[in-house]
Parts: C-alpha cells; sequence; structure tokens
C-alpha cells in the first residue's frame, strides 16, 4: 500500500481556500494532508473547507480565535485521533493532531515561534521537550511515527540563505538547532536529507516583508517530514513543492509504500 502524505503551513485556512488550496488538493494525489496555522474554529468553516470532495477532516483549534491551529485531511478514515500532549498550555493553543492509521501514526504539528520575546522562546522550548518526551513514549509503546509541520527552526545552514545575520535570532538559535540534534539522535530521521543528501537552497518559508524573496529563492527550511527510523526501508520519496503558492510556505510532502 502507497501513502501520499503532505503538510503545509497555510497561514489561515479561510484565506488559503480563497487562493485554491482545495482545487490544488483535489488536482493532486494526496492521501493525508496535515495544515498548520489554520486560524479558524470549525464552527467559523463550511463544508467545502471541513469535508472537500472526497476528503474528510479533523481540526485541533485554539482557544484563541484567529490563532494557530492544525487539520488534517486524509481520504482514509484513521482508526483513532488524539490532540492532547497532557499540557494545558500546549493544548490550549491547538498545535498537534495525532492520527492513528493502519501503518503508522502521524503527529501534524504546528511548533510555537520564539521571535516574539523571551517568554515565547522559553514556550517553544518547552514545547520542544515535551514533544520529543512524547514521541519517545509512542515509540516506546510500539508505534511507527511519521511527524510534519512547521518546526519554526532551521537546522544547519545550510537551511537558510543568511545563517550568520540570524544565528542570534529566534528560528536559528543554537539552542534550537541543538533540540533537532537532540531530537534526531533520538531515533528519527529527516526524511528530505535522507532522500536528497545535502542539497542547498531547499526552502520552504519565504518572508512576506520582501516582495523579492521568493522570486530569488531567499528562504528558509523551516518544515519538515520527520519519521521514526524503523520506517526509512518505507520512505519512497520526500519533495518540497516550491512552485505551489498561496501562502509563506510551501508544501512538502513524502511517499511512504507498505
Amino acid at each position: 500500500m502507497k501513502y501520499n502524505v503532505y503538510s503545509w503551513n497555510v497561514n489561515g485556512i479561510r484565506a488559503a481556500a480563497k487562493k485554491g488550496i482545495f482545487d490544488w488538493l483535489k488536482s493532486s494525489d494526496i492521501d493525508i494532508l496535515g495544515v498548520q496555522e489554520t486560524k479558524a474554529q470549525p464552527d467559523q468553516l463550511d463544508d467545502s473547507i471541513l469535508r472537500p470532495k472526497g476528503y474528510e477532516s479533523e481540526f485541533h483549534s485554539a482557544q484563541k480565535k484567529g490563532y494557530s491551529g492544525v487539520a488534517t485531511y486524509f481520504n482514509t478514515k484513521p482508526q483513532s485521533i488524539e490532540t492532547s500532549m497532557s499540557v494545558d498550555e500546549f493544548d490550549d493553543e491547538g498545535r498537534l493532531l495525532i492520527t492513528r492509521f493502519e501503518h503508522f501514526t502521524l503527529l501534524n504539528v504546528y511548533f510555537p515561534n520564539g521571535k516574539k520575546n523571551q517568554e515565547r522562546l522559553d514556550y517553544k522550548m518547552r514545547f520542544y521537550d515535551r514533544f520529543l518526551e512524547l514521541c519517545k513514549d509512542l515509540v516506546k509503546g510500539g508505534e511507527s511515527l511519521v511527524i510534519c509541520g512547521d518546526v519554526n527552526t532551521a537546522h544547519r545552514e545550510i537551511d537558510l540563505t543568511h545563517p550568520k545575520p540570524n544565528a542570534k535570532h529566534s528560528g536559528f538559535l543554537p539552542e534550537e538547532r541543538a533540540w533537532i540534534d537532540k531530537f534526531l539522535d533520538s531515533g528519527f530521521v529527516d526524511t528530505l536529507r535522507a532522500k536528497v543528501g545535502d542539497k542547498e537552497e531547499l526552502y520552504t518559508w519565504w518572508s512576506m516583508r520582501s516582495k523579492t524573496a521568493r522570486p530569488n529563492n531567499v528562504g528558509w527550511r523551516i518544515d519538515y517530514f520527520y519519521i521514526s527510523k524503523d520506517l526509512l526501508p518505507n520512505l519512497k520519496a520526500a519533495e518540497i513543492h516550491a512552485e505551489v503558492m498561496g501562502s509563506d510556505h510551501c508544501p512538502i510532502s513524502i511517499s511512504l509504500e507498505f
């Protein structure tokens, strides 16, 4: 069995709908789509967004309206769905959806941004630590993990155009990058690097403050697919779809075969 799994920070699901995300979804060979930063409650959405033709969805929204949130779309119903990290300060911001399928468990995650101030950076690092703890527990319980989402950190210097000017800013701080090292050392694989190696200029986000950032590919790779190592033999492809417009991020994908 083959699964084409996609992930996309859409920067507002209603705005993305107006820009054609669901036309793109219907025209693409996508089995599961994890979206981040939905910025909407399900009761604010109609069926064209909640149940686009051929798909069902599950949302985990922030308590604060118009903020954060994740949703997962699927053409095969999951065996179970969870949304809790068992920590109120994280659950209240709607940052995680866990969907279990026959061959793997998908964690669709919108990791916090730490750029606002030290308080938010501390929150981000606490989230990182709790998330790793959760992943380790799931693997210990015998689950094979696929993790997708906006991690809000570029891992290495090849993952952003201007590493040195950003080395003192959240998104490329030593402690943020060290957490990704720790995460990978705990038994997880960066799927893109596993498939394409250390190619540069592979980015998933471009600043909207500059009209030339995306045309000139001045960007960051902050969106990732990770898998637990046991799934590495099943990983057939990992891609960035920079040509797909509609957000300041672009979609990324993996293909798995079982």
